[in-house]
């Protein structure tokens, strides 16, 4: 009974911080992006109109894109001009320099599903093992995955939703892009 109610309570205030986020999306006309004073402002959707139909996440900007992706209540273009294809790439990479928190495996599909690779190769992430200096302190001045992650991804204080893969032992592992394929019904993306 106590799990039950706590499953509840869970629900309601993931569901109550997710309307919260969308209920706080600023109009475009005080956003500081828009002119205000441009007539034709009133022609575009508001954020909270247009997000708040998809599946609402906790954090960054309330929307959880992979399941809304998955639900098909998004249908992402390759392109702007919508004349590629998408590239999935079924990949996974190992960062293992992440000490005294567990591993982090990154999962292409998931990003590759909604997002071309140009979005973050080579401009965010040179595609060679090693050659990014990711770190949490960079993550969290918008730098690499902090681009997204906190802004329109889930938060970067979700620590559980990257750092997922144990080590054999908690001692500091040399710096590594180990590229890692896992088998479909291995995966958690």
């Amino acid at each position: 009974m106590k799990s039950t109610i706590a499953a509840l309570m869970t629900g309601i205030l993931f569901v109550l911080g997710s309307s919260l986020a969308l209920a706080q999306a600023t109009p475009l006309k005080d956003d500081g992006l828009h002119d205000s004073g441009n007539p034709a402002l009133d022609l575009l959707q508001e954020p909270r109109e247009a997000l708040g139909v998809l599946q609402p996440a906790g954090g960054g900007n309330g929307v959880d894109w992979v399941a809304a992706l998955q639900t098909g209540q998004i249908s992402p273009r390759a392109n702007l001009q919508g004349d590629q294809e998408q590239e999935i790439l079924d990949l996974d990479i190992l960062m293992t320099d992440t000490f005294p928190l567990p591993h982090v495996m990154f999962p292409h599909t998931a990003h590759t599903q909604w997002m071309s690779c140009a979005m973050c190769h080579e401009d965010l992430f040179v595609s060679e093992i090693g050659a990014n200096p990711v770190n949490m302190g960079n993550i969290l001045e918008g730098e690499f995955c902090g681009v997204c992650h906190g802004a329109v991804s889930f938060p970067l204080t979700e620590c559980n939703r990257c750092h997922i893969v144990k080590p054999d032992s908690m001692q500091r592992a040399p710096p590594s892009g180990a590229i890692v394929k896992r088998p479909r019904e291995n995966r958690r993306d």
